[in-house]
């Protein structure tokens, strides 16, 4: 039972009541019903969780130096009254996200569907900062691009006058002409900073997208574009009063482990050519 299934000769991915079945009727050759089976798994410690990816493509080393690097960088900023926003794009559609539902003992789990098509959605970037809880968004018309990132930036710049610090992925649409043209706007005062490969789980702005679906679009068909849109940016305008809850929501692994790497002392010294370092990446 510590080990999967296919372990003990049994060709399925995880363990669950039906697992437990076949594996008992193998070794015992006896037929157990599902409660029994149920209570076997809570017997031998099993609990019922939401599973998260195992990034196994990430690289452990380049993941550490960045804990070491955002440290620094959250030091930066508050010596120099900065924001650190994390940024990321993600899109919902019409049909029905999907997740679990509470409903009586009983009763069957469903959730009406028109089945709207899959060009039915809206794509979004937002950016959150820790430090205060604020959000900012924007919503797209089409794909995401060198060009829509850079007028998101020019959003974000216009909102926020002091220095600004810009935590990304490396996806596409974070490179290009149209970024590197607006990096050389002059006194700027804006550095993007790119997350390590693989590290979504170093992204405080994913928060975000699942706190949109666990609000708005969970066992939801909103239907058509237009209801997403107005779903999703009523959403975003009551983010205003809701702070606090944006702060502690959008806490990730990364800030656990930057305070752990502050407590012990041993933060490494970390290079601040900030514009150098910034058009190197695009």
């Amino acid at each position: 039972m510590q080990a999967p299934p296919s372990q003990a000769g049994i060709d399925l991915a995880n363990w669950n009541w039906k697992v437990v079945r076949e594996f008992i009727e193998r070794h015992f050759q006896e037929t157990l019903s599902r409660s029994s089976c149920l209570q076997y798994l809570h017997r031998l410690g099993f609990v019922l969780k939401r599973p998260k990816k195992r990034l196994l493509k990430a690289d452990a080393a380049k993941r550490e130096a960045f804990v070491a690097a955002y440290v620094a960088l959250r030091q930066e900023a508050e010596r120099l009254g900065a924001k650190i926003f994390f940024v990321d794009e993600a899109h919902f559609r019409a049909d029905a996200d999907l997740r679990r539902l509470w409903v009586l003992k009983g009763e069957p789990a469903l959730v009406d569907s028109t089945s709207p098509r899959l060009g039915e959605k809206v794509t979004y970037y937002s950016a959150v900062c820790l430090e205060t809880g604020e959000v900012e968004e924007m919503e797209v018309t089409a794909t995401c691009t060198a060009e829509t990132s850079a007028t998101f930036l020019q959003q974000l710049r216009a909102h926020y006058p002091q220095m600004l610090i810009v935590i990304w992925d490396n996806s596409p649409a974070h490179h290009g002409d149209a970024l590197r043209a607006y990096l050389a706007t002059p006194d700027l005062r804006l550095r993007l900073v790119p997350l390590p490969g693989y590290s979504p789980d170093y992204n405080a702005d994913e928060a975000i997208w699942d706190w949109i679906r666990e609000e708005v679009t969970a066992n939801t068909c909103l239907g058509s574009t237009a209801k997403v849109r107005e779903k999703v940016g009523a959403f975003f305008q009551r983010l205003s009063a809701r702070t606090q809850e944006a702060q502690q929501r959008c806490r990730t692994l990364l800030q656990a482990q930057a305070d752990a790497l502050l407590a012990t002392n041993s933060l490494p010294q970390q290079p601040t050519d900030h514009v150098g370092f910034t058009v190197a990446l695009l």
